[in-house]
This record gives C-alpha cells, structure tokens and sequence, in this order.
C-alpha cells in the first residue's frame, strides 16, 4: 500500500488548507489514519488521527481549528486546517496503523504567512 499525499501550500494566517491523503488499497478501512507534522529543528508531532470507527483525537494546539475526516469508498483521509497559525508551518505527513507502521505518505509542505 502506497500513501500519497497533497494539498499543501503557502497561505496567510487565518486562511485554510485541506490536506488529502489517498491510499492505493483500502487500508483505512481497516487501521488508523493520522497526520503528523515536523518544523525545522522540532520533533514530528501527531496533530490529528482518526481510527477505522471514527473515533478522532487532536494534539492541543489545533484543536477547534482543524478537523480529520475519512471517506473509506476513497481510500483517502482528509486534514482540514482552518485558522492557520504561522505555527502550523510544517511538513505534513499523513499516516496508516500507527506511528511504529511503515505506511507514511511522502509529506506536503505547509507554509503560513503572518
């Protein structure tokens, strides 16, 4: 399974970006979905992750702004970002089964403006 990721981009602050990551095989289905972050010189984060029930859970500084979604019919997951935050400026890399999973998207660059 291949894990592709897009929709990154340079906005300004307060503006909004929906991330996507498609699957080549319906392993979303099946396992988690997540989105993790790294900055220049920080650590990857979890920001957002979404089990195969719909259960979500969001690191602290994007709940209320951003929101992950599945739609299962096409192996993708979703990352809206609202109210982006020059903070939020990341390489964003979306994920299946886990941190410890080999399945990781390529990343997409976000990058927001003050």
């Amino acid at each position: 399974v291949q894990l592709q990721a897009s929709g990154g981009g340079l906005v300004q602050a307060g503006r909004s970006l929906r991330l996507s990551c498609a699957a080549s095989g319906r392993i979303f289905s099946f396992v988690p979905g997540a989105w993790y972050r790294q900055a220049p010189g920080k650590q990857r984060e979890l920001v957002a992750a979404i089990t195969s029930g719909g259960s979500t859970n969001y690191a602290d500084s994007v709940k209320g702004r951003f929101t992950i979604s599945r739609d299962n019919a096409k192996n993708t997951i979703y990352l809206q970002m609202n109210s982006l935050k020059p903070e939020d400026t990341a390489v964003y890399y979306c994920n299946a089964g886990g941190e410890v999973s080999r399945y990781w998207g390529q990343g997409t660059q976000v990058t927001v403006s003050s």
